[in-house]
């Protein structure tokens, strides 16, 4: 029995995002989103390493994105599962160590917030992420030092969300368009059941390839290539082409940039967005066919739409979304904190809140998942499914399949992740070797997928003719992380100076004022100069109320030219 004077194991839920990541709490019958240092809810995924070796991770580390570019990174949660090593300075880190960086972040926000330890937390991830993807998740949580109690897809999150505000019996999608991934999700609500009837998606989609693809463009109407400007200018192109982005809501924008003593000039409206984006935007239309075909349903057959994930807010998408299903998505839930109060109601749910104990959630496999088999004489490497995409977890399903001579001794499993009938176009998640005992005769063998609640998959091979079973969890994988290297993340991440969350206002406004010195020109960066120095100063005179209210007075005249 828990001691009374102990405080209950936080609810939480995590919503690790591309762009921005956020973590709530499922508190007094209710989800609520945890502030940061800075009072804001959202956290920016960016971290950089400052120069005296301190790491910062939020805004102060996305304002470094224009000024230090060589010691920050962004969207590095696309690479998540993949060999990719991220320099910043002189240290080198992985996806999935960065990754954690951020959560160990919203983690001191929630432990700051909530006046005790945390350990635990629901983690969101895109529907379509891999095995590979999702076990780096748990790993980064791992380094962040949190036990993930479930991970869940990221529309369906959003989909608990939003079927605690409705309460309505209806089918609905669940259009998920962040940063980095695209998903799409068709489900019912019968509540207390919720039941997902087909996910599907694209991980490298989102709001971050619309802003390249502006880049792209401003670049060629200037003859510019990306090899003739340095990474700071770069850097600072794409974060006023990422603003304009934002901006063209509002109407026609434009940008000035300095570039080698000459100011280049581009002006952009939405009709000419929309023709920049035409390849993205069709992109967009697969997942949603291929959705409602396996959910078997027309798009007049929907009771309502959901739009969730910042890039999701662009017009152009909404329009997108208008014309293809004839009406206008609902627009009163905010489409950037659904995920994460979703995940923070799921947490209630697995906690069996009195609040929530009835809400039952149904979710789905969004990929098919099969081996490598031979299909007639000299056909190779045919992909035999074994369990279809959009089949309800968590699930066991097996097929049988039988060597290809007598005399065999060793039997390769090459398990693979795709919708295509060549292994050749699909993606490899694992293989491993059964050794057998030779016969006379063709042998045969059941092989069992498991795929679990959290999309992890478990793989059985069962010889008949011997009874013999081999059991494989898919842990070394080609990109798979073996333990010296899990702990040699745990020893890198140890030994990192992580910038004290008290001080993190000064430090993310010092980087703004960096930051917006270097977008300005003119009278205007004099002001600014004077206001950096100024604030320079304030900070060296240690007296708190002095840099608050001077912090405050700045923010404020920042917002105003909205730099």
């Amino acid at each position: 029995m828990q001691d009374a004077t102990l405080p209950r194991p936080a609810l939480l839920g995590i919503d690790l995002g591309t762009t921005n990541s956020l973590i709530a709490v499922w508190q007094d019958g209710q989800a609520r989103l945890i502030p940061n240092a800075l009072g804001e809810v959202l956290t920016p995924s960016v971290v950089s390493l400052d120069e005296d070796e301190t790491i910062l991770v939020g805004k102060a580390a996305r304002a470094r994105l224009t000024t230090h570019p060589e010691r920050t990174a962004a969207a590095f949660k696309r690479f998540m599962g993949s060999d990719r090593q991220i320099e910043l300075g002189t240290k080198t880190f992985s996806p999935e160590e960065l990754s954690a960086l951020v959560l160990g972040s919203l983690k001191q926000d929630a432990e700051a917030f909530l006046g005790h330890p945390v350990a635990e937390a629901v983690i969101s991830v895109p529907a379509y992420f891999s095995d590979e993807q999702r076990k780096r998740t748990l790993f980064a949580a791992e380094l962040a030092g949190l036990k993930v109690s479930r991970l869940i897809n990221e529309p369906t999150a959003a989909a608990m969300a939003y079927g605690l505000h409705e309460q309505k019996f209806e089918r609905t999608l669940i259009f998920d368009l962040g940063g980095g991934t695209f998903d799409i999700t068709v489900l019912e609500y019968a509540l207390p059941l919720i039941e997902v009837h087909a996910s599907t998606g694209d991980n490298f989609l989102g709001g971050e390839d619309f802003t390249a693809a502006l880049l792209n463009a401003c670049l060629k109407s200037w003859q510019l290539t990306p090899s003739m400007i340095d990474p700071q200018g770069m850097a600072s192109l794409g974060d006023a082409l990422e603003q304009l982005k934002c901006k063209l809501s509002e109407g026609p924008q434009s940008l000035s940039w300095r570039h080698a003593d000459e100011l280049y000039e581009w002006s952009l409206d939405e009709a000419a967005a929309v023709k920049i984006w035409e390849s993205l935007l069709a992109r967009l239309r697969a997942p949603i066919e291929q959705a409602l075909r396996d959910a078997r349903l027309k798009p007049r057959d929907l009771d309502s739409l959901v739009l969730v994930g910042g890039a999701a807010r662009m017009p152009a998408v909404q329009q997108l979304v208008a014309t293809l299903f004839g009406r206008l998505p609902y627009r009163h839930l905010d489409p950037d904190t659904l995920v994460a109060l979703g995940a923070a109601t799921q947490a209630a749910c697995k906690a069996r809140d009195g609040a929530i104990e009835e809400l039952i959630l149904t979710d789905v496999c969004p990929y098919t998942l099969g081996i490598a088999t031979m299909r007639g004489k000299g056909i190779d490497g045919a992909f035999s499914p074994i369990i279809e995409r959009n089949t309800i977890i968590p699930t066991s399903r097996v097929e049988r399949y039988h060597t290809t001579h007598p005399r065999q001794e060793l039997l390769r499993i090459a398990v693979y992740q795709g919708e295509r009938p060549w292994v050749r176009d699909n993606i490899l998640i694992d293989a491993f070797d059964v050794t057998l005992t030779p016969t006379d005769n063709i042998q045969e063998l059941d092989v069992r997928f498991s795929y679990d609640i959290n999309g992890l998959l478990e793989v059985d091979v069962t010889l008949l003719q011997t009874g013999e079973r081999h059991s494989h969890s898919i842990d070394r994988s080609p990109t798979g992380l073996n333990e010296q290297a899990r702990r040699d993340s745990h020893n890198r991440l140890s030994t990192l100076k992580v910038h004290p969350r008290d001080a993190l206002p000064n430090r993310t406004l010092l980087a703004r004022l960096e930051r917006a010195w270097m977008q300005s020109l003119g009278t205007q960066r004099e002001h600014i100069a004077e206001w950096l120095h100024n604030f320079t100063t304030v900070l060296g005179g240690q007296q708190p109320a002095e840099i608050a209210s001077h912090r405050s007075e700045l923010n404020k005249a920042l917002d105003q030219l909205r730099l």
